[in-house]
């Protein structure tokens, strides 16, 4: 990309380096608290949606998660780094491996319904359940 840099266009990595990033980010940030994000991230998962513009250099490792998503993570120290919807379109970007994570707006929670009673986020933003979600991004049946 050396001289055609693109409009918006972050960098971001892993916790050890070996993993580098650039990508367009699409929007604010994302509050996920379903269990599976709960417990790859150690806490709530704060991601900002970057569609298909996500480059990557550097050992990735793939997990199957779910019917419509797969889970990328550092090769060489597992920081967890996407989360990729199967049928393309979607790369939700850890917001904390970019290199400037304040750059972020707040925007949404989702699975609101299977955050634990133990933290809440202060202010107004659009809160949706799980149910609400996978309406939205699992593959149709018909």
């Amino acid at each position: 990309m050396a001289g055609t840099e693109e409009a918006g266009r972050l960098s971001g990595r892993c916790l050890c380096g070996a993993t580098t990033f650039t990508a367009v980010p699409q929007g604010g940030m994302h509050a996920c608290h379903c269990e599976s994000c709960r417990r790859t991230s150690g806490g709530v998962s704060l991601s900002v949606d970057c569609g298909d513009s996500v480059e990557v250099q550097g050992p990735v490792a793939t997990y199957d998660s779910s019917e419509w998503a797969v889970r990328e993570f550092c090769g060489a120290c597992g920081s967890n780094l996407f989360w990729r919807l199967k049928a393309g379109g979607m790369t939700m970007t850890s917001v904390q491996a970019f290199d400037d994570p304040s750059a972020f707006a707040f925007e949404n929670e989702i699975y609101i319904d299977s955050k634990p009673g133990n933290y809440a986020f202060a202010g107004e933003r659009p809160r949706l359940t799980g149910a609400e979600v996978e309406a939205m991004y699992a593959p149709d049946e018909g």
